[in-house]
């Protein structure tokens, strides 16, 4: 493969990466007006969803790129919404460890059934090769993402 021929589909991935950004955000963020919260509170929800349990408000802080005072003000929105609720750490009783509850669990599994399906839907025709080839590249730009706003949110 030549350099050019390289280089435009670089290009390519990168101009597709960055719609696919935007588009995703503009649907988090109708998600999010439709459950009658935040983007940001949706996708901490979505965040400690992937967690293996209950995480401190400095530890969502790190999850989110928040500040430790926005991750506070979050998890009272998220607490108020009936969507997490905090605990006294068993291990170090000066802890306080959020979780999500289940309360609203049918009403948000509700709202992502459709969506659910048609972003299921959209892999359907990718080989198992090609699947792993994508989930690679995402786990990589999460990463790079992740390293990016550290560096900008430092200087």
């Amino acid at each position: 493969m030549s350099n050019q021929v390289r280089r435009e589909l670089v290009a390519a991935v990168t101009a597709t990466a960055r719609r696919h950004h935007a588009a995703y955000t503009l649907f988090n963020q109708a998600m999010a007006e439709h459950l009658g919260l935040h983007p940001t509170d949706l996708q901490c929800v979505s965040l400690l969803a992937l967690e293996p349990g209950p995480r401190t408000t400095g530890e969502i802080a790190q999850l989110t790129g928040l500040t430790s005072g926005s991750a506070t003000r979050l998890v009272d929105r998220l607490q108020k919404a009936g969507l997490a609720e905090r605990h006294l750490d068993a291990h170090d009783r000066r802890k306080m460890l959020v979780s999500l509850t289940t309360g609203r669990t049918p009403e948000i599994e509700a709202a992502w059934d459709t969506p659910g399906k048609a972003f299921d839907q959209a892999l359907d025709d990718f080989t198992d090769d090609e699947l792993t080839v994508i989930e690679r590249y995402l786990r990589r730009t999460t990463d790079v993402g992740t390293e990016q706003t550290a560096r900008l949110r430092t200087r």
